[in-house]
């Protein structure tokens, strides 16, 4: 899957700390279930974890 970093439709920001050693597959699983959406939809996700200046995104 490829997603257009420059245009996506939606960034959506995961408010909390979020356990970056999860890995990619374990972060989408977790925007499938917990939030019920559809992760190939030209979005792009942020993560933070407890050090605020390190983010992360898929």
């Amino acid at each position: 899957m490829l997603v257009n970093y420059h245009d996506p439709k939606h960034v959506y920001i995961v408010c909390g700390n979020t356990n970056l050693r999860k890995g990619i597959d374990t972060l989408a699983i977790l925007i499938a279930d917990n939030f019920g959406m559809n992760l190939y939809d030209d979005s792009i996700f942020l993560f933070c974890g407890r050090r605020k200046e390190v983010a992360n995104y898929g």
